[in-house]
């Protein structure tokens, strides 16, 4: 019986201390080794026992895309070399004249991908609030091929009901692929709810210390997985053996952090919104979040992740607090063990357009938090005196 069978029926944190984990044939080692190898020795041609080229396949990737099928209750998993080179891939099943629908709320590396990259290749992009599904299925033509949304977005926490879209885009004969990034698998599974690809930046929750670049699709489709099987193949945005152990590694403790990074981000949203100088707090796990009911359903918890404005929204007066946290660093990413703080319009979400960011409510003053693992007790005190 493979791992993955034995795993079938398990418990959520018995899957990611156990996926993809087998004791190492040669020495019963019970970490997955590093095959720190580019090429493998064949008896015959032909004759490679699967591995041949590590570009095709490797056996620390190997062990890692079942690990990531197995967390997100799907049949297969594909590890990248990045988030972006993993969301690539996706797009490139897709030919010129094809479109894709995709959320007005989403990442903004995704954004400049969309638009920088694959329009001049003749793919068209219509962004649409996904939250409301009603414009989501008036936005799909005959040309649409694709569905595109994070849920919860980055950086408004907005949320998208993912069972209703997968099902507009089952009667529209097209795929849905949601990044997963945010929730993680702790706290939602999209192929439970009818989405065809589910897309992740390993280097944020699954990976947790900060120290790996990676991204992954899974999917149940084994049609689909051998189209991006051939991309991933193909075009070669693999990632090398060593950041495949730091993610296995990462999994084995995703459960344990995402607990409290839930219960941090509960005390923290909590004292942001009664604090006198902020304006509005952008967490999913409020019960007046328009779409809180769908959260509370297909998640969960509420994760560690959220936004705010200050009374005094200018740039100025956000740029005091950036750069008064001791505890919180001023930094790119997310989901790692140590808090961070960053300013979206400066940093990951630069390559919006100021008019398409200010009309979908990213605003220049806008904060973004990750809340990390540490005392919340401290975490607070650190947003109190910078605060002021």
């Amino acid at each position: 019986m493979s791992n993955k069978d034995a795993l079938a029926g398990k418990k959520m944190a018995t899957k990611f201390i156990h996926a993809g984990a087998e004791p190492d044939p040669s020495t019963g080692a019970i970490m997955t080794p590093i095959y720190q190898t580019s090429t493998y020795v064949q008896s015959s041609p032909g004759d490679h026992k699967g591995y041949e080229y590590a570009r095709s396949q490797n056996p620390t990737r190997a062990a890692l895309e079942t690990a990531l099928a197995v967390i997100e209750n799907g049949k297969y998993g594909l590890a990248f070399s990045s988030g972006v080179a993993a969301t690539d891939a996706v797009i490139k099943l897709l030919n010129s004249g094809d479109e894709v629908v995709a959320g007005n709320d989403l990442y903004g590396g995704t954004y400049r991908l969309f638009t920088k990259v694959f329009e001049r290749f003749g793919i068209k992009f219509t962004y649409v609030d996904s939250t409301n599904t009603d414009k989501v299925k008036a936005a799909i033509t005959s040309k649409t091929k694709l569905i595109w949304i994070e849920t919860p977005t980055n950086p408004l926490m907005n949320i998208t009901d993912i069972a209703a879209v997968a099902a507009i885009a089952k009667k529209a004969g097209v795929l849905l692929c949601v990044d997963n990034t945010f929730a993680t698998p702790y706290l939602q599974n999209p192929l439970d709810l009818g989405a065809d690809i589910v897309m992740h930046s390993s280097t944020k929750y699954l990976g947790g210390h900060s120290d790996v670049i990676q991204g992954a699709l899974i999917m149940n489709d084994h049609d689909l997985r051998e189209r991006l099987y051939f991309i991933q193949k193909s075009c070669g945005a693999v990632p090398g053996p060593m950041d495949c152990f730091l993610v296995l590694r990462g999994i084995k403790t995703l459960h344990v952090r995402m607990r409290q990074h839930c219960d941090n981000g509960f005390v923290i949203a909590q004292f942001l919104r009664n604090h006198p100088k902020v304006d509005r707090v952008y967490w999913c796990g409020f019960k007046d979040h328009p779409n809180y009911e769908i959260a509370k359903t297909q998640m969960r918890g509420f994760g560690g992740m959220m936004s705010f404005t200050l009374k005094d929204d200018s740039v100025e007066a956000s740029v005091k607090v950036l750069s008064s946290t001791k505890l919180f660093s001023l930094a790119e990413s997310l989901g790692g063990v140590e808090s961070l703080i960053n300013h979206p319009a400066s940093m990951t979400h630069a390559s919006i357009p100021r008019e398409e960011r200010i009309k979908n409510g990213l605003t220049d003053g806008l904060i973004r938090l990750s809340v990390g693992i540490e005392d919340a007790d401290d975490l607070v005190e650190d947003l109190k005196q910078a605060l002021g």
